[in-house]
């Protein structure tokens, strides 16, 4: 079983892959770059690709003022946080993925995005309560820290149950991942009952998905998480390769294996975390961007992290142009696109003739 699902991550037969992971980079950063002009120029309003142009040769000028409110105050911080969202959800997911030495591994099926959720509820359900004191302390970090530490705990509480002797177990894995998302959604249950009609608002806002209401104060919030983990991709890419080989393969190469696992969990947590507190619940970006851009570039985590952080940028803002677009004026919450997106590609790598199967689960 595990001989099964590992074989995406290993290395390649057929020899160096350095080349044809830096063209996927540069054509993922192509994508990405299209990605920002779609969701800059594209929307609802009358502003387009033209005015778009206009304003970034400088010549704001001959621009209505509604339309330079539009694009400095709505679309410019909701692609940022797009692009920081998406980025965060997609490379989270790839360092799950490695960590556990598992595709099927993704902060939103195995309760990491549950545990951030929970805490995520009852910062908006307590922080006017008992967490006011915290809440005014930390500011406009209340939600972000509050999150990311939900997070972090049941990332360390899934690995704790799921790894015995250096060895994941995929069966293990998935239903301690079931049992940790059930047991936060009962406790998000009872805090909702709590909430009050405002609160109910936010919170069901929240779990649908979206970025609306993006602003610089909520990307400037998940900024240091985010920029966090990107910061510490290379580091980790290394080890992460090395774990393919199992813990005392990796520790014999020389990795410092639990404070590589330490890093990684944390860098999830933050990554998670952050995003899910100003964006909500968005599934299958951490799942389905590392799992494809390993079928076309490779194993190796020095390209497949960096792909990941493009790739799920991209992805995340094309998904929000077209709920902004499809029903308008009318707003569709971003996680139902990518799971409409998301769960048939997941179903195709699951049952594909190449990808996982059911008869490789015990």
């Amino acid at each position: 079983m595990m001989k099964a699902l590992a074989m995406p991550f290993r290395v390649a037969a057929d020899g160096d892959r350095t080349r044809q992971g830096v063209v996927v980079l540069l054509l993922l950063a192509v994508m990405l770059f299209a990605a920002c002009l779609l969701s800059l120029g594209i929307g609802p309003t009358g502003v387009g690709l033209r005015d778009l142009w206009t304003y970034a040769t400088g010549d704001s000028a001959s621009l209505s003022t509604q339309d330079r409110v539009i694009l400095e105050a709505v679309r410019l911080p909701r692609t940022a946080l797009g692009l920081l969202v998406g980025a965060g959800l997609a490379v989270s997911g790839a360092m799950m993925q490695g960590l556990f030495r598992n595709p099927l591994a993704d902060p939103g099926i195995v309760g990491v995005t549950s545990g951030a959720g929970l805490a995520a509820v009852a910062a908006i359900v307590l922080g006017n309560g008992i967490l006011a004191p915290v809440a005014m302390l930390l500011g406009n970090q209340f939600l972000p820290l509050m999150a990311f530490f939900g997070s972090l705990f049941n990332t360390w509480a899934l690995y704790i149950i799921a790894t015995r002797d250096g060895r994941t177990s995929t069966t293990t894995l998935i239903l301690s991942g079931i049992a940790i998302g059930a047991l936060s959604a009962a406790l998000m249950g009872l805090l909702i009952v709590m909430a009050d009609d405002r609160q109910l608002r936010d919170i069901t806002f929240w779990n649908l998905g979206s970025l609306g209401g993006a602003t610089f104060g909520r990307v400037l919030s998940i900024l240091p998480f985010v920029g966090a983990v990107m910061v510490v991709m290379p580091f980790v890419a290394r080890g992460l390769d090395a774990l393919v080989l199992g813990d005392a393969a990796a520790f014999h190469m020389g990795i410092p294996v639990q404070r590589l696992k330490k890093i990684v969990i944390v860098a999830v947590a933050a990554a998670c975390g952050s995003t899910v507190a100003v964006a909500g619940s968005i599934g299958f970006v951490g799942i389905v961007v590392p799992h494809l851009l390993r079928l076309v570039m490779g194993p190796s985590h020095r390209f497949l992290l960096p792909g990941s952080a493009l790739g799920g940028g991209a992805l995340l803002l094309i998904a929000d142009s077209v709920a902004r677009t499809v029903a308008a004026p009318a707003e569709l919450p971003i996680g139902v696109i990518t799971a409409l997106f998301g769960a048939p590609v997941f179903l195709f790598l699951l049952l594909g003739k190449n990808g996982i199967t059911t008869r490789d689960m015990p």
